[in-house]
Order: structure tokens, then C-alpha cells, then sequence
């Protein structure tokens, strides 16, 4: 019992010195990262502009699907944030090339895991980028106020911190998987490249899933791609409640648990073919 819990101490040390190293690297970048979040805003601030004149132009009705104009702006301003705390900016094409040029040689050496590894400085990298983007969103939803929502209750913003969780590991480990094909192949960028055009249109970056047709929005909800930022958007909302709220965080938890156990898979299988090619 006491040597599992030293090796165990021993571990949480390891890596609580990975996210230091990957704080500490990050904040090299805190320049880039402000003028990345700064820029990310204007393509916002052009479809909150888009949704205006299209809500303008409607005579009969003031809601689309079920969202009003205050409604689709808060949604977009709680895109942003979600994304902000969870998207994968680097991560993949870093991991690429420490396949590619060699570089995971230490990590077949050390008692270190690489996925753990990798996990450590994403969320370190999260962390840093939040903290610098923090003023320039914050100073946008401020003047935004106006249209943005805040939770009904405790409960459910307390779910949408878990599904943002969740939205945060289910980004990681598709991306990490994604990443790994560079066992295989010299170039993973196009790969990179499709993911994430599949994440923009079915994850709920361009627009709501709810105002597709209902038959095509039931048939996304199997898919991973709502759960990386729909999802816990339309928990803060109030438009996931009750049995689709346990549902989708059902459905999520298993996507999660499911990119985990095939990254761990495509990770053994790419292994063994890299020492059979390094020799």
C-alpha cells in the first residue's frame, strides 16, 4: 500500500512538473495569443452583424428556430468562450513532428506516458491562452451585455461546466489520434485539415444545429462533432434539459471514453511500426 501510494505521489509530481515546463513555455507566446483571440473577434463581430440584418429582414416573425436575436448572439458569445477554454490550436501539429523527426525516442526510454505527457501541456496551454484572452472577450461580451445570457440556476451551469470538460478531452483526444497518423504517413495535414472542417460545420462553430431539419440535427447527436461545442452551449441555454440533457451527456462521456481507448490503440500499433522502420 505505501509503495503504490509513493509511486503515485511519485506520478503526480512528474507530471505537475510537465505543466509547469508547459506553463513556463507558453508564456512565451502570451503576445501571440492576445493578438489571436483580438483578431478571432472580427469574423464574430461580422456574424453577429449577418444575424442583425438577417433578423431585420424578417417581418413576420421574431425568431428563428426558437432563438431570438438576443439569443443567437449569446449563443455565438458562448461559442467563443467554450472554444476559447477547450479548442486544439498546436497540439496536433506538435505532436506530428515529434513523430516525424524522432523526438518521442525519450519517451520510449523514460517512465513518462506521452499521452499523458501531451494532456499536461494542453491543458497548461488552455490555461495560459484563457488568461490572456480573458480581456479582450471580456471586454467584447461587455459591450455585448446587452444580448448576453446568463444560466437559469446553479444545476445548470454546473452541467455545462462538466460538458465543457468533457468538450475539452473529447477535442484532445481527436486531435492526438488524428496527430498519430503520422506514423503512417509523412504528412498529416491534410487530415488535420478535413477534422477540422468537419468540427466547424457539425460542431456548431458556423451556426445552432438546432435550426437544421430535425431529422438531420437527431441524426448529428450520434456523431462526436456537436458534443466539441454545441452541446455545452445548449446546456447554458436551457435547450438541453431533462432526459436529452442525460442523454447527450451520456453520449458524450462515451465518445470521450472512446477517443481515449483508440488513441491508446493507434498509439501501440504506430509504435511498433516506428521501431520496425528506425530499427
Amino acid at each position: 500500500m505505501n509503495a503504490q501510494r509513493t509511486r503515485a505521489r511519485d506520478g503526480l509530481r512528474k507530471y505537475r512538473h510537465v505543466i509547469n515546463i508547459g506553463l513556463q513555455n507558453t508564456l512565451v507566446y502570451r503576445i501571440n495569443f492576445l493578438f489571436r483571440s483580438v483578431f478571432g473577434l472580427i469574423p464574430l463581430a461580422a456574424t453577429i452583424y449577418l444575424w442583425r440584418a438577417v433578423y431585420a429582414s424578417r417581418e413576420s416573425a421574431d425568431e428563428i428556430a426558437g432563438y431570438s436575436f438576443a439569443a443567437m448572439v449569446s449563443y455565438y458569445l458562448l461559442v467563443t468562450i467554450v472554444d476559447m477554454l477547450t479548442a486544439v490550436n498546436e497540439d496536433d501539429w506538435q505532436i506530428a513532428a515529434d513523430i516525424r523527426e524522432g523526438n518521442i525516442n525519450q519517451f520510449l526510454l523514460k517512465p513518462i506516458d506521452y499521452l499523458s505527457y501531451r494532456l499536461c501541456l494542453f491543458l497548461a496551454g488552455r490555461l495560459v491562452y484563457t488568461l490572456v484572452a480573458l480581456v479582450p472577450v471580456g471586454l467584447f461580451i461587455l459591450v455585448q451585455r446587452r444580448y448576453f445570457a446568463w444560466p437559469t440556476d446553479a444545476a445548470t451551469f454546473g452541467w455545462f461546466v462538466l460538458a465543457t470538460f468533457m468538450t475539452g478531452l473529447l477535442q484532445f483526444f481527436m486531435s492526438y489520434t488524428m496527430a498519430l497518423l503520422a506514423f503512417w504517413v509523412l504528412e498529416v495535414s491534410t487530415f488535420i485539415f478535413i477534422l477540422f472542417a468537419f468540427e466547424y460545420i457539425a460542431g456548431g462553430h458556423l451556426f445552432p444545429l438546432d435550426i437544421l431539419p430535425p431529422a438531420l440535427a437527431q441524426i448529428l447527436t450520434y456523431t462526436p462533432f456537436p458534443y466539441q461545442l454545441f452541446f455545452p452551449v445548449s446546456i447554458y441555454l436551457g435547450r438541453t434539459t431533462g432526459l436529452a440533457l442525460w442523454q447527450g451527456l451520456l453520449v458524450q462521456a462515451f465518445w470521450v471514453a472512446a477517443f481515449y481507448v483508440l488513441a491508446r490503440v493507434v498509439w501501440h500499433r504506430g509504435i511498433r511500426k516506428y521501431t520496425a522502420v528506425g530499427g
